[in-house]
């Protein structure tokens, strides 16, 4: 599906260039606003990513346990309630979407860590 021209321009304007890319597998924290009254604080939300959809109105879904519960928000990219987010790890995932770990508990929802120091050290040493 292409977008018009103009919708194009408008997507480009309001895409929020500040946060990093996520993907699949990534544990996050979102620092999330939240208002109360006219006061307003910021919260985290920490879990892993197990969606995301690409786009001018992308989003990406956290899931987190909180007391034996599994909780799920979706945080839209261009979403002004979003005030950071940072990558705690990077998981090895071999799907773009991982729903089946909604069906599984403690060491079964385990995903494989991706050391990015490792990768980082061997690229200056391959230039030469």
């Amino acid at each position: 599906m292409s977008l018009h021209p103009i919708m194009q321009k408008l997507a480009a304007k309001l895409q929020r260039t500040d946060l990093p890319r996520v993907n699949p597998g990534d544990s996050v924290r979102v620092q999330v606003k939240i208002k109360e009254g006219d006061k307003e604080r910021v919260q985290a939300f920490e879990g892993t990513v197990i969606a995301r959809t690409n786009g001018p109105t992308g989003s990406f879904t956290v899931r987190k346990m909180s007391f034996g519960t599994g909780v799920e928000r979706i945080f839209p990219f261009n979403s002004k309630v979003i005030d950071k987010i940072e990558i705690i790890r990077q998981n090895q995932v071999r799907r773009a979407r991982l729903f089946y770990l909604r069906g599984l508990r403690g060491k079964a929802a385990r995903l494989r860590e991706v050391d990015t120091r490792v990768a980082a050290a061997a690229t200056p040493a391959e230039t030469k």
